[in-house]
């Protein structure tokens, strides 16, 4: 792995070694209260082990990146920004796929710009977060205030954070792990999400799109999942028995593999 910077923001790398590569690479951006090193975790050394450069940033205000103390500050359009800086440094357009937050910023990029493909795990739809936000109200009220909290920087009970992100068994020390890496996130971008700068699929240079999501999500939730697939036109994968955590989930090679199927199809 390498662990560099393209000017002032964390990208973290895996390159295929001794197999030939694609010629286009992946570009991973991650949801809220994470960092790229949630895709460290299993996806960029996997998808580098079949041929793919794998490449995650960590947004503005998180991980490594720039200004941690300026997060607050930081919007959905600057998040986009940020991913189009990383883009125009890589050797070729990559494959975007974003989870939760970050599917929404690639969806926000495609107002803008052309991808090759593009991949949306567990995805803000591009009617916002009210929906999700008003079952989280109805059903998990306890667990919604702890994401409200975490947003401000309080600490919450690790047990938040297993329900809100997986379905499956996870091991405590690896949670308590995660736990250590999560971090607040900008109230702005949340209220870009929710409100005042939701997508225009109109506006958007539509690639070929595949649209995920997880059977017990708490947080995009399978019906918001198949709404994004609705607007978009294009087909849903729902897999079954997991959480929002596609990627940190117990079965998360079936959701790789998935993935990993879907561009062998695609003539890239």
């Amino acid at each position: 792995m390498n662990n560099t910077r393209f000017g002032e923001l964390e990208v973290l790398c895996h390159a295929p070694a001794d197999i030939p590569a694609h010629e286009t690479p992946l570009l991973f951006v991650h949801g809220a209260y994470v960092g790229a090193w949630c895709w460290q975790e299993h996806f960029l050394p996997w998808f580098a082990a079949r041929g793919w450069s794998a490449y995650a940033l960590s947004l503005s205000g998180h991980g490594g990146s720039r200004r941690r103390d300026h997060l607050d500050s930081y919007s959905i359009a600057d998040y986009v920004d940020d991913v189009a800086e990383v883009v125009a440094k890589l050797p070729s357009p990559p494959v975007l796929i974003g989870h939760s937050m970050g599917g929404m910023v690639v969806q926000k990029y495609l107002e803008r710009h052309h991808t090759p493909a593009a991949v949306l795990m567990a995805s803000v739809p591009p009617q916002g977060l009210m929906s999700s936000a008003l079952g989280l109200m109805f059903s998990k009220p306890h667990l919604l205030s702890d994401l409200n909290r975490i947003m401000g920087g309080a600490e919450v009970d690790v047990s938040s954070l297993r329900e809100a992100l997986f379905h499956q068994p996870v091991d405590e020390a690896v949670l308590h792990r995660y736990y250590r890496l999560s971090q607040p996130e900008s109230h702005r971008a949340i209220w870009d999400m929710t409100l005042f700068n939701l997508p225009q699929p109109l506006r958007m240079r539509q690639p070929p799109l595949q649209v995920l999501g997880a059977q017990y999500d708490q947080l995009i939730p399978p019906d918001q999942v198949r709404l994004t697939a609705a607007t978009y036109g294009t087909d849903v994968t729902i897999f079954p028995g997991m959480g929002h955590g596609l990627m940190l989930e117990r079965d998360w090679e079936q959701v790789a593999r998935h993935i990993d199927g879907w561009l062998g199809g695609l003539a890239l």
